[in-house]
């Protein structure tokens, strides 16, 4: 089985990108995604209880609390991401596991640090997507709660486009239409696959 990393900076189109494998029936373990799913279930909260008490309530994690608890307090972040990576980790071995035995062909691991992690070295395939500084500071600042000071913050951990670039065995650009989009990523595809049998 093919594991494939896909990454890239925030607001850079990794959403999109994910949905043209998903749409060819190539699964994707979405880390954001399960990361929401941890924080709105009571284990999420059981895990978090201790580190931050003020953002759990109701069996849940209150992101919005946990978001002004990180901006006031940089180093909780670090502990928080160490509690959380481990069991996102976990969760993603288990369904690569699940996978392997249906006989799946190829994955799709979602990450956005991957990179930075060093969760590249556990891929077969690291896929980069990009799009201009200008294209990703507008697309982010779009988004509903975002504000200058947290993508300041998203942005300074995470590795530079130029970088990331630099590591990609493919790289998928999320300018122009969607259909552009889905052609490039149908592109990456079969160039996987044809390395794959060569």
């Amino acid at each position: 089985m093919i594991v494939i990393g896909l990454t890239g900076g925030i607001a850079m189109g990794k959403s999109e990108v994910a949905k043209v494998f998903v749409s060819e029936g190539i699964p994707v373990f979405d880390s954001d995604r399960e990361v929401h799913r941890l924080y709105d279930s009571k284990e999420g909260a059981d895990l978090l209880a201790a580190l931050a008490p003020s953002a759990v309530s109701d069996g849940k994690v209150d992101r919005t609390a946990l978001s002004a608890l990180v901006l006031a307090d940089p180093a909780l972040l670090a502990k928080l991401e160490a509690l959380v990576h481990a069991e996102i980790r976990t969760r993603r071995q288990a369904f690569i596991a699940a996978e392997k035995s249906k006989g799946t062909e190829m994955v799709v691991l979602d990450v956005p640090l991957l990179l930075e992690t060093g969760g590249d070295r556990d891929v077969d395939v690291t896929v980069v997507v990009s799009a201009g500084e200008e294209i990703q500071r507008r697309r982010a600042l779009a988004r509903p709660g975002m504000t200058e000071e947290k993508l300041a913050l998203v942005l300074k951990r995470q590795m530079a486009d130029a970088e990331k670039r630099r590591r990609a065995h493919h790289l998928i650009e999320t300018t122009g239409t969607i259909e552009e989009l889905r052609a490039r990523v149908l592109a990456v595809i079969a160039q996987i696959r044809k390395e794959k049998r060569s």
